[in-house]
């Protein structure tokens, strides 16, 4: 029987994986208003932000960006847009000029975008607590914006959504983090372990 250090590190690689293609290829996770409209993914989300404030070149946008779109080309059967007219297939030409307000109000959202693809790539380098940390703060956005703040703005919260495969990238983001897995795995033996001398003694009873 394999140990729990090696079962937990066939399980967090694999997890980091499907994690870095849910985040790289840009699978909806969630629904919420940003500078270009609609984002759903952390990826549309923090590239739109990245773009407006200047933080990288637009290259680096671009090379962030399009894995998602041949992704997404593909599945909808459409052209591929070409790499020097990507950020206008995003919309993300006026988005210096878009208001700053949607940042605000999803602000959560915006800052475990950022934590989540910082994550995707890090999680491949064994740090998978990142992709977690991300995860959580962008549902804890997504829930006070559903559940806890007031419907002031219905229009608002019809846009808020999380799809099911947010469900999965949390899964995943947590089944990264090797020592948490291993943690997982040695509780279960020890349960399963504990089980044993409890049936065995009941059956000698009978």
């Amino acid at each position: 029987m394999a140990s729990s250090k090696k079962w937990a590190s066939i399980i967090s690689s694999t997890a980091s994986l499907v994690y870095f293609i849910l985040i790289i290829f840009q699978i909806p996770l969630f629904r919420v208003p940003c500078r270009i409209g609609i984002c759903t993914s952390p990826i549309e989300l923090t590239s739109s932000q990245l773009i407006a404030g200047e933080i990288f070149p637009a290259v680096v946008v671009k090379t962030l960006l399009y894995p998602g779109a041949i992704a997404n080309a593909l599945i909808m059967r459409t052209s591929i847009p070409s790499y020097n007219n990507l950020l206008s297939a995003y919309n993300f030409i006026n988005v210096k000029q878009a208001p700053s307000t949607t940042d605000i109000q999803y602000l959560e959202v915006l800052a475990g975008s950022y934590f989540s693809v910082a994550g995707a790539f890090l999680g491949l380098l064994k740090y998978g607590r990142v992709s977690l940390f991300g995860m959580l703060i962008i549902l804890w956005g997504l829930v006070k914006e559903t559940i806890l703040r007031k419907p002031t703005n219905i229009s608002s919260l019809k846009t808020v959504y999380i799809y099911p495969a947010m469900s999965i990238a949390v899964v995943s983001a947590f089944s990264s983090v090797r020592k948490d897995v291993r943690r997982l795995i040695r509780s279960c033996r020890a349960r399963r372990v504990a089980k044993i001398p409890w049936s065995s003694s009941k059956s000698k009873r009978k």
